[in-house]
């Protein structure tokens, strides 16, 4: 059960965030023109994915890459300009002007002439920035070395040849060597492995979507109506089958297109920002109420009748065009029910950023097409199918209630970003109470909706997922009273964010609540720990009392964070270590509140402007660790000095207690 719902909720509820790193490889080579001249190669590996851009940039768009070599008291003079391959140009939609990139290599040269003979290498500095289709990595610099051989190496090309491919072993020794020494402070994971993960999780909950869209009573019925169709239109079993699945491509195409659009509107660039955006959460949930609404009868969102009208007179065509006609009538007489769906699914997909709205519309799509297709190719297998009726009424209802549920976990998100405390954990739970009771006493037939069938009596399948839905109401019950709930960790507001922070009863750290009086600048945080919000008194604190900080890079709206503070933090072990042995600090990044004017800045990675207090922490995470991802854990000395490698999310005990101590022990 548990899996069931929180598979069901992830759909709604992700904010999760990509880790930074350095997908570009440097190398160089040096190639003879005269004995004085030489042509000074650079040439950069990108990473498939990403992007690199050219050194012609204009203000106001990414960091240009550029080229600066350390000239050896008059040793050497630049000829011309660094030159750059041809690449590729296109209108950037990250920052809306035209740009010059290059893909998979880029090759950069600097004709030099020599003053003196007495040169044996020369050093470089390249400046770049590069980005992929969901984010840009901060500026980076790279230290290049340039080997110039001797004459007598230069004496044939075959010589130069060999001498090129030495430089560039031991460019790339050097580069090894420079990440080896970067990893040691901070944490790098494959962004690539990270979104497959997560557009796999997209296209799987887009999947189970199309079915329970398909288990509505604008869908359902739908089914004999299309395979009376195809048995009518084909003349063979052969036929049948081929248009059968032709109509289910169709289906696909349709929506997939659908998603193309949403992905042309929203952007390549990375939206997932929107997931602590106080106007996205707020929108998002009057959308989530519009369509509960709908759901429990209240009124049908239906495309204008002249526009179905219109494809249902295409749809009697014959060939190809009138088959996919068909799909699309399909698509526009169920939008009632399915465009609730499908507009939850798109604006998810959407917050992720990429391709992510195409993936989800198509696990959507092949939901719904498969049983068209299998049931018009293959009609006796209608025989099986249930017939329709009241029940399919049902299944719209509940996905009514759950919609309504989780509208208010996108209206919690804005209260917590916002820090209003207008609903703070008790009110949410009462609300999620209250709405999971009334679907409680609507399957056992105690309350009656609009268009819902008589009930005479209630079936057992029925009578099953009603118990289920009671007993998950009352298991929220306790949570009023300050119950973990862990359950349902991280979707409501953490316990902290409460009435009662502390519980009304003997729940979370009981020994921190008959504590005295807190240092200053701290208060309990999750599970009751001493928690600092700024990092100088945090550090100071630190000190005093001789003990290593955690860094807590965390946000208000970030689920990930509340499932490892209720999840992990509240094992004893872990809690005891948290407790006693390190000072914590939890630095958030969506904070809005502003930062006084003499504190504001220009960041030097990003080149964005800090105004908050979260801009000013996302910023130390993203310029100290190349990483934005939070949950983002990192055990420092006094003086900000990495005691083990940093940590992400990670929902194993043994291994974020055993990472904990680890970090104790360096300190030690």
């Amino acid at each position: 059960m548990r899996n069931t719902i929180i598979t069901f909720l992830l759909l709604l509820s992700v904010s999760m965030f990509g880790q930074m790193y350095n997908p570009v490889k440097w190398t160089t080579t040096v190639e003879k023109i005269s004995d004085k001249e030489f042509l000074l190669k650079a040439q950069a590996k990108i990473q498939s994915g990403w992007h690199l851009y050219g050194q012609y940039i204009e203000e106001g768009g990414p960091s240009p890459t550029a080229f600066t070599f350390k000239n050896q008291p008059k040793k050497f003079e630049l000829i011309g300009k660094t030159t750059e391959d041809k690449g590729h140009e296109t209108v950037d939609k990250i920052f809306d002007m035209k740009i010059k990139y290059f893909e998979d290599k880029a090759l950069f040269t600097q004709k030099i002439k020599f003053i003196s003979d007495d040169i044996s290498n020369i050093a470089a500095e390249v400046d770049f920035m590069v980005c992929d289709d969901s984010n840009c990595l901060p500026p980076s610099t790279e230290e290049l070395t340039f080997k110039i051989p001797s004459e007598k190496k230069l004496a044939s090309a075959e010589e130069t040849s060999i001498v090129k491919k030495d430089s560039v072993i031991e460019e790339e020794k050097t580069v090894s060597q420079t990440e080896e020494k970067k990893s040691k402070q901070e944490i790098t994971s494959s962004p690539k492995k990270t979104e497959s993960r997560g557009l796999l999780t997209i296209f799987i909950l887009a999947f189970l979507s199309g079915f329970a869209a398909l288990l509505t009573p604008c869908v359902f019925p739908m089914i004999p109506m299309t395979v009376s169709y195809f048995t009518k239109q084909s003349k063979t079993k052969a036929a049948g089958i081929r248009n059968a699945m032709i109509y289910g491509m169709s289906i696909v195409i349709i929506y997939v297109l659908l998603g193309s659009i949403v992905t042309g509107v929203f952007g390549a660039d990375s939206l997932n920002a929107l997931s602590t955006n106080v106007w996205f959460n707020l929108i998002f949930f009057i959308l989530l109420v519009v369509f509960a609404c709908s759901f429990l009868g209240a009124f049908e969102i239906v495309l204008p009748s002249s526009l179905a009208n219109k494809v249902d007179s295409q749809a009697d065509r014959e060939g190809l065009i009138g088959i996919f006609f068909m799909a699309l009538a399909l698509a526009i007489v169920s939008f009632s029910c399915t465009g609730p769906i499908v507009g939850t699914l798109l604006v998810e997909a959407a917050s992720k950023g990429g391709i992510a709205p195409i993936v989800g519309m198509l696990g959507f799509s092949i939901a719904i097409a498969l049983p068209f297709s299998l049931f018009a190719a293959f009609p006796g297998w209608l025989n099986a199918l249930p017939k329709s009726g009241g029940w399919l009424n049902t299944v719209k209802v509940v996905l009514g209630f759950l919609e309504l549920a989780l509208a208010f976990k996108f209206l919690s998100n804005a209260d917590l970003v916002l820090q209003l405390h207008w609903l703070e954990r008790e009110v949410f739970l009462a609300i999620w109470i209250a709405v999971f009771g009334m679907l409680a006493f609507y399957l056992f037939g105690k309350i009656t909706l609009p268009h819902d069938s008589p009930l005479n009596h209630i079936s057992v399948g029925r009578l099953g997922f009603g118990l289920i839905v009671l007993s998950f109401t009352i298991y929220l019950i306790p949570g009023l009273w300050g119950a973990p709930l862990k359950l349902i960790s991280g979707f409501p507001p953490p316990m902290q964010y409460s009435e009662s922070p502390n519980g009304l009863g003997v729940s979370g750290n009981s020994e921190l609540k008959i504590t005295g009086s807190l240092p200053e600048g701290a208060e309990h945080g999750p599970q009751n720990i001493i928690t600092f919000h700024d990092y100088d008194k945090g550090m100071e604190y630190a000190k005093k009392v001789g003990k290593p900080v955690l860094l807590d890079f965390t946000g208000y709206a970030c689920v990930n964070c509340r499932k490892m503070e209720e999840l992990v933090w509240s094992d004893p072990k872990v809690l005891g270590v948290l407790n006693n042995d390190v000072v914590l600090i939890s630095l958030y990044v969506d904070d809005k509140k502003e930062l006084p004017e003499n504190e504001q800045y220009v960041s030097e990675t990003t080149g964005k402007k800090i105004k908050t207090i979260g801009n000013k922490w996302s910023d130390l995470q993203i310029k100290t660790y190349k990483a934005n991802a939070q949950p983002f854990y990192v055990i420092v000395d006094h003086s900000n000095t990495n005691l083990t490698e940093p940590s992400a999310y990670n929902p194993n005990i043994e291994e974020y207690f055993n990472w904990l101590q680890s970090g104790i022990k360096n300190f030690k």
